[in-house]
């Protein structure tokens, strides 16, 4: 939804709503200033409702005192970047998961509602970069692409030092159902260390958010990539099971275990994805992951097989045995022949079969 250009991060940033104590601090003033694209600025927008009441208060609890200048203008969001601190994935974005919003510009001719940007300096190739509008950025830059070369990027530009940049991402990606709890805990790991000192505590008071919630956030965080890579999407990575999972990785050896799956779980989901099968579902996934540790104590375990040569050194060795395959070490420096490495595997494939643990089971 959609409101006046020129209003909407005065009005974010106003004290009308719900003002701190400290609300006097005179209000921001909206500016026009020309572009500095050489493409002439667009004719003013119509007013629309006034929308995201709660999310404007919230912001303007937020940032009140803290922007001294607003300034709304036209860019070429290819002289714009995205600053690193904003939770959002970009490479994420695409034509697809943002369509409604793309078609929204499009029938009203243009964005309706300016993202917050402000000036970097010391980059040549841009000139501004995105605080909060990561997919109207995206989106902006696609028509742009395609078949709407003149397109312009509505932005604001707010002065704010990268503690309040982060605090105002924050609250409108709260906002945004698309913008995942993967994303969001990457994100608050980020700003834990390099906005608050790693002080879980003034983080929390600062965001007026739950101490518990946002450490259960953080925890989730560190999944590793690989074990998220067993997921069909990082969108399917809720924060509930997915802290049951992180817990879960604390163990040493459980971890190794649930990274194997992972690994067995990511391959089975490309496999899936080349043939046009659906991908295993998040809940799917999650079972498996968490049932690896116990599966494995379960599962019997091979006798060591050592295959020496006639000097006395081992050639091959059988490292595990379990349902996700055989792991066979090949021993540099054995002395052994193609041939005879051939003849190891043999006999090792024998031994296991011997122990009910062959590759056919």
């Amino acid at each position: 939804m959609a409101r006046k250009q020129s209003d909407y991060l005065a009005a974010l940033l106003s004290d009308e709503a719900e003002a701190p104590s400290h609300a006097s601090t005179p209000p921001a003033v909206a500016e026009i200033e020309p572009s500095p694209s050489p493409a002439p600025p667009r004719p003013p927008e119509r007013s629309r409702g006034a929308t995201l009441i709660g999310r404007e208060s919230a912001l303007a609890r937020l940032a009140s005192g803290e922007v001294r200048q607003v300034t709304q203008l036209l860019l070429d969001p290819a002289r714009v970047r995205i600053w690193r601190g904003n939770a959002r994935l970009y490479d994420h974005l695409n034509g697809d998961n943002c369509r409604e919003l793309i078609d929204s510009i499009i029938a009203e001719g243009g964005q309706k509602v300016p993202a917050v940007v402000r000036r970097v300096e010391g980059d040549p190739d841009h000139d501004y970069e995105v605080i909060a509008g990561t997919r109207r950025h995206f989106s902006i830059s696609w028509l742009r692409a395609h078949s709407y070369p003149d397109m312009m990027f509505v932005a604001q530009v707010a002065q704010l030092d990268d503690e309040a940049a982060f605090r105002l991402a924050d609250l409108e990606n709260r906002a945004r159902k698309d913008v995942t709890d993967l994303e969001r805990a990457r994100n608050y790991a980020e700003a834990l260390g390099a906005h608050y000192g790693s002080h879980l505590t003034r983080m929390a008071e600062r965001l007026k958010l739950s101490k518990g919630w946002l450490s259960k956030m953080i925890k989730v965080a560190g999944i590793p990539d690989a074990v998220i890579a067993a997921f069909a999407s990082p969108g399917d990575v809720q924060l509930k099971p997915a802290y049951a999972l992180a817990q879960a990785l604390d163990d040493r050896v459980a971890a190794q275990v649930i990274a194997a799956e992972a690994s067995r779980l990511a391959t089975t989901q490309q496999e899936r994805r080349n043939v046009g099968e659906p991908p295993l579902p998040a809940a799917e996934v999650l079972r498996l992951l968490m049932d690896a540790p116990r599966v494995a104590q379960s599962e019997p375990k091979a006798d060591p097989f050592v295959w020496m040569t006639r000097y006395g050194r081992p050639a091959l060795t059988v490292q595990s045995a379990n349902r996700q395959g055989v792991t066979i070490r090949l021993h540099s420096g054995s002395g052994a022949d193609a041939d005879m490495l051939a003849t190891a595997l043999r006999d090792a494939l024998e031994h296991l079969e011997r122990q009910g643990m062959g590759l056919q089971k």
